[in-house]
């Protein structure tokens, strides 16, 4: 009979560390030695031997070095996934662990498209509130970099809007209302009317970047009567979006979540127009089949009974 440590599917278990695993992950998520290496509080030398340590034990490269700038492999991606499920393994077991020494911490990373960091700040502070001791990351991205983090399965929970096409099956969860709305300066002509589409048609239009979820709908509202979005800038981040429209440069299209801090005086209006608000959703998003960790159902359930007291629209 074959000793144990010469069974298939021991090699690792033999080669590899949870140091190794640890680190790698952590230099996988970040592109960086150093970045890791500040993350981790160990050395940069200290970090790259410990990823060389991790390949020469798998005997294939986990990434591909060009200048100062590195990228996953294939295998690297692989790997990747895998030490983010070990970590959360281990983060469930010392959760249970410290339920019995009667502590409450633990790991949770939340990732969320852009239009939801008005309200996910005010949720997570509260949830901390219970869990002050939480391994916490927030991480805000536009809709294609969310997307990636989702197939990398580089977090724990997501808040999207249009659910994608992907190759990893999700599961969806509907949270609440994300009403898109037309933005324009106070001073503009259209403030105070009655605005048909045809009409808005002729404005020069400030336009999310191809692929985000608001351009489609902007486009697909435009396109259903025929016509086309006379746009005169495309920007990546809502922030900048408002200031274009504050500078007088053309109206926009926004989720309403986003006007919430915005001074009822102030320079920003909403504009009363035809088809508008779009009434779209956004989601809680996780890849179908991951094992939340105990204190990421903790935060799901949290936003499910109460996520809603913190958006003000």
């Amino acid at each position: 009979m074959k000793n144990a440590a010469t069974q298939p599917g021991n090699f690792l278990i033999r080669h590899a560390s949870l140091r190794q695993i640890q680190v790698f992950e952590s230099v996988a998520r970040n592109l960086s030695f150093t970045r890791a290496a500040e993350e981790l509080h160990l050395t940069q030398p200290t970090v790259s031997a410990q990823v060389k340590s991790l390949a020469e034990a798998i005997g294939m490269p986990l990434y591909e070095q060009i200048g100062r700038n590195i990228s996953l492999t294939e295998v690297g991606e692989v790997v990747a996934n895998s030490c983010r499920e070990v970590i959360n393994h281990f983060s469930n077991l010392e959760i249970m662990l410290d339920g019995f020494r009667g502590m409450k911490r633990g790991r949770l990373r939340v990732a969320v498209m852009t239009t939801a960091k008005y309200f996910m700040p005010l949720a997570l502070g509260e949830f901390c509130k219970q869990y002050p001791d939480i391994d916490l990351a927030l991480t805000i991205e536009n809709r294609e970099s969310l997307l990636k983090r989702i197939d990398q399965n580089m977090d724990d929970l997501y808040i999207l809007g249009q659910i994608p096409q992907s190759s990893v099956e999700l599961e969806v969860i509907p949270f609440t209302a994300n009403p898109l709305v037309i933005i324009a300066n106070r001073d503009h002509e259209l403030v105070g009317k009655k605005v048909s589409l045809e009409r808005l048609a002729e404005e020069p239009f400030i336009m999310r970047e191809p692929g985000s979820g608001i351009r489609s709908a902007v486009e697909d509202t435009f396109g259903a009567k025929g016509l086309k979005v006379k746009e005169r800038l495309t920007m990546q981040t809502n922030e900048a979006i408002k200031h274009c429209v504050v500078g007088k440069l053309g109206v926009a299209c926004v989720s309403k979540h986003t006007l919430y801090l915005e001074d009822k005086k102030g320079p920003l209006v909403e504009l009363d127009v035809e088809g508008f608000p779009i009434q779209k959703e956004w989601n809680i998003v996780y890849p179908a089949g991951k094992e939340l960790s105990l204190i990421a159902k903790e935060f799901l359930k949290f936003l499910e009974e109460r996520g809603n007291e913190y958006i003000r629209i």
